[in-house]
């Protein structure tokens, strides 16, 4: 690799731990920044400051918001009681694109005893005491079709079978081994539509 001037490195560096970013990737974005005027290079780094100031975690769905808690929760118009529970923030979008009108629960991820992350690791301790309170009368799982997501969609079942609640599994028209975060407009929907009761 090149020789850069310290600053530069570095931020090729810091760009670089980016997912998908890779090392000549980070040079284009650094030399871009380093092009770029005064302002908006200003305006990227108050950016990622106000990010990490600004955002949090939802105190009841997890999500990432900048109120408490987040504008899904605090609706007025949307299913207050029907949960649908996803891995990750992103894929919030996709749920939203199948005309989805209830509420959410994030998890942060995904069981992986690879990567040690079992159940104490992911954020279901206030799904289960949403469950437990009575607020919730359908939960759906909608995490990913991939081993990792199906354990965790059958831990989860597990889980929650001791209360009153239904409990459903989106269909399978999101491929199996993908990413929902990926899925189009149609195949979520049509995922929504044909979810199943979770058999323990």
């Amino acid at each position: 690799m090149a020789r850069y001037a310290e600053p530069m490195a570095r931020l090729i560096d810091e760009l670089k731990k980016l997912p998908g970013v890779g090392t000549k990737t980070a040079q284009r974005f650094a030399f871009h920044i380093l092009r770029s005027g005064d302002e908006d290079a200003s305006a990227l780094a108050e950016a990622v400051r106000g990010l990490k100031a600004s955002l949090r975690l939802c105190s009841i769905c997890n999500n990432i918001t900048d109120i408490d808690p987040c504008a899904y929760c605090a609706s007025p118009t949307r299913n207050q009681r029907l949960v649908c529970v996803v891995e990750e923030p992103t894929n919030i979008d996709a749920v939203e694109r199948s005309h989805y009108s209830g509420v959410y629960h994030v998890l942060h991820g995904t069981l992986s005893p690879l990567h040690g992350i079992g159940p104490d690791q992911l954020r279901g301790r206030t799904l289960m005491q949403r469950v437990e309170r009575g607020e919730v009368d359908e939960v759906i799982l909608a995490t990913s079709p991939t081993l990792e997501g199906e354990a965790t969609a059958n831990w989860l079942a597990g889980a929650l079978r001791e209360f009153k609640v239904r409990i459903t599994r989106i269909a399978t028209g999101v491929p199996a081994g993908s990413d929902i975060e990926y899925a189009d407009e149609v195949t979520m929907a049509r995922a929504m539509e044909g979810r199943h009761e979770m058999k323990p």
